[in-house]
């Protein structure tokens, strides 16, 4: 099972996860990042380095968040979201977002 980026990345966008994936399955958008499923090969390497807990596998998704499989899938192949294989400071304002919840309706595509 892949692992998948949740609604607690939407605003914050840290990028301490992508450094350890071995296989380069991160893309990027302007506020959030996904994981490519295909690419995944379920190490979960990134997990403990995400500091707001976005990061789950896909068995273990909280039922409220089981949305996040089909948006990271789509996201993946979205052609203006580029691979991300280096950290990069997170979003300006993500001390005032890294707390908030249910921030879906935030997510910007491109």
């Amino acid at each position: 099972m892949p692992f998948v980026v949740t609604d607690s990345c939407i605003q914050c966008k840290y990028t301490d996860c992508v450094e350890v994936c071995p296989m380069d399955c991160f893309r990027q958008g302007p506020n959030f990042l996904v994981i490519v499923p295909d690419d995944c090969i379920d190490c979960s390497m990134c997990v403990p380095e995400c500091p707001v807990g976005a990061i789950y596998n896909e068995i273990d998704l909280p039922d409220e968040q089981r949305h996040f499989v089909e948006i990271n899938a789509r996201l993946a192949a979205h052609p203006e979201w580029r691979p991300i294989t280096r950290s990069q400071a997170p979003l300006p304002e993500h001390e005032e977002w890294r707390d908030v919840a249910n921030k879906l309706e935030f997510l910007k595509l491109a």
